[in-house]
């Protein structure tokens, strides 16, 4: 059995001694032992998802403990990284500390910044240069699309690619011009859905429709929509809706949906509409 961490030790010191003890090959956990930096990655992201889902919902006391499981997900990384000699938590620490004050010349040095955009586009400008000599020591071509993850969930990496493009004057300079790209992909995906179903192309339909996507993406961009969070609010008034009509229905009738016809289910979705103000 392994010694519990005293709690007389700072927080994050405990929690990393916590952390070893997890994936200690002599008493350790076996499911932690068998992590990687691979099979740890998606529960990163649900963290970060959770985090700004309780962001979302102003709960405070969730995103406490949404905070520390993504912390959680930041020391299971350094740990596994300190096993294998690449870095540890101390070295990320170090690291992300310089860069911040190596961003923040105003604050740290002599710049003089007054507002937040002129800040924003002197970070864009030295993230840029720091993308720049990353491509010239590894004997690249340096692209405006330098540093977009290909693993960004694909909404999110629609958007920096476009921000990225645009930068650059590949961008439609105004509004008009995407609600008729809009309209031309609508009639792509239109052209593609054959009479036959089997005559029909599923890479062909799924090209179009990522094709419609992207340009959603950048209509909400040039609408200063995050489209993420436009699609996060759109689920939860469906998920409102949806659960007020399987409520109005089994209070009602006593059925369920998959029992109800589609006209029944539309009329009760119409009245959950008045009665939901989100």
């Amino acid at each position: 059995m392994k010694q519990i961490p005293s709690p007389n030790l700072p927080p994050i010191e405990r929690l990393r001694q916590v952390m070893a003890s997890l994936r200690d090959p002599d008493g350790g956990c076996p499911w932690d032992i068998e992590q990687s930096f691979e099979t740890i990655a998606p529960y990163t992201i649900e963290e970060a998802y959770e985090v700004a889902d309780a962001i979302t919902e102003g709960d405070m006391p969730h995103l406490e403990e949404e905070l520390g499981d993504l912390l959680l997900q930041v020391m299971y990384h350094t740990q596994i990284g300190q096993e294998a000699g690449h870095f540890d938590f101390d070295s990320v620490a170090h690291a992300i500390t310089e860069k911040m004050i190596r961003r923040h010349p105003h604050v740290f040095g002599s710049d003089n910044v007054t507002d937040a955009e002129t800040q924003t586009l002197n970070w864009e400008a030295q993230k840029a240069q720091e993308r720049a000599r990353k491509a010239a020591e590894s004997n690249v071509r340096e692209s405006a699309l330098d540093g977009v993850s290909s693993a960004f969930p694909a909404l999110m990496r629609a958007v920096k690619l476009q921000k990225r493009a645009g930068r650059v004057g590949f961008d439609w300079p105004v509004v008009d011009q995407v609600f008729d790209k809009l309209e031309e992909e609508i009639a792509e995906v239109r052209a593609e859905l054959k009479d036959d179903a089997n005559e029909r192309d599923p890479e062909r339909i799924e090209d179009e429709i990522g094709d419609l996507l992207f340009v959603c993406v950048n209509l909400a961009r040039k609408l200063d929509i995050d489209p993420e969070s436009a699609l996060r609010r759109c689920n939860r008034k469906f998920e409102t809706r949806f659960r007020a009509v399987e409520s109005m229905l089994e209070e009602e009738t006593g059925r369920s949906p998959e029992q109800a016809k589609l006209d029944e289910l539309e009329a009760l979705w119409q009245r959950a509409k008045r009665f939901d103000k989100t």
